[in-house]
């Protein structure tokens, strides 16, 4: 349901006299309340352990890893993705294309447990969700997800500061993984609605996604499904930001587009059509739109996936 899988900014790689080991060869940068660590590999490997004391947030750079965690099915990972992982929890990576032509490079954010819990707990305080038993916190289990633009412009941004030498450093990195926790708990929500309605813990929120939804293809009237669900607009809205990082706005299209790839798997239908059966009056609107989130425009999405299934 999100964006276009944001890209990180890649920082160099290690030259190759400095090279220690040629699998996860690792760079490692210390603060006071995070360390940040860039692994490369450059050849193919299979099963690596790594482990971190803390919780780690991992984000892939360049290149493909198959992970290996919890006792779920191993999966790609790739760039514009990323991964968190409880503390004390074993990863087993393979790297099946790493090459010195083609290295795999990925960063892993290891943030100390009091650093975590002081910020859910001044979230919780200074911006309580709706409901009693509603709490800004991680979810563990939701620990795969692509970036959007705002988690991968904060991720960037403390990598750039923990690179750096200035001497307050320490404080605008702490400043930073404030805004990391809530961008991560952001996506997770996102990524838990596209999965599932009933993980919404917010029956508001549950209520206007379901609405949403199911008049996606109508002109819809933000204000009404506001006043049925309660909420006056201005209180929406900021339900919505809080909650998801985006307006309700960016959330209609963002199912529309999603609504719209799905029609588009029928290779018969024209770009017309599915314009308007997505709730887009403007056909060139639609085909501008789908092409900012999706990075191709809807026929040759079309094309694609009718590629896909034939071969």
């Amino acid at each position: 349901m999100a964006k276009l899988k944001k890209i990180l900014d890649l920082p160099s790689l290690t030259k190759e006299n400095s090279l220690k080991t040629l699998v996860e060869n690792r760079t490692v940068y210390n603060l006071e309340n995070c360390e940040l660590n860039l692994f490369e590999t450059y050849q193919k490997s299979i099963l690596v352990p790594l482990k971190f004391n803390d919780l780690v947030v991992t984000s892939m750079l360049r290149g493909k890893k198959v992970m290996h965690l919890f006792e779920d099915p191993a999966f790609d990972y790739l760039p514009g993705e990323s991964v968190i992982v409880p503390a004390n929890i074993e990863m087993v990576i393979d790297f099946p294309e790493a090459s010195f032509n083609k290295p795999t490079q990925c960063l892993a954010l290891a943030i100390d447990n009091q650093k975590i819990v002081n910020t859910l707990n001044y979230l919780n305080e200074k911006y309580p969700k709706t409901g009693n038993s509603d709490y800004w916190k991680l979810d563990e289990q939701n620990y795969f997800f692509n970036n959007n633009e705002d988690l991968a412009n904060t991720i960037n941004k403390l990598i750039t500061i923990c690179q750096s030498t200035d001497l307050t450093k320490d404080i605008l990195v702490d400043l930073t993984l404030q805004e990391l926790l809530v961008r991560i708990i952001q996506t997770q929500t996102l990524t838990s609605i596209d999965k599932s309605e009933s993980k919404i813990s917010n029956s508001q929120l549950k209520y206007i996604v379901e609405a949403i939804r199911k008049n996606l293809s109508d002109k819809l009237n933000l204000k009404a499904i506001a006043n049925t669900s309660g909420l006056s607009m201005p209180t929406m809205y900021r339900m919505f930001k809080r909650e998801l990082g985006i307006s309700p706005i960016e959330f209609i299209i963002i199912e529309r587009i999603k609504h719209a790839k799905s029609l588009l798997k029928d290779n018969n239908l024209y770009i017309k059509n599915v314009s308007y059966e997505s709730g887009f009056i403007d056909t060139n609107y639609f085909i501008r739109t789908f092409k900012h989130y999706e990075g191709i425009t809807p026929k040759q999405y079309q094309q694609l996936t009718h590629k896909t299934n034939t071969d």
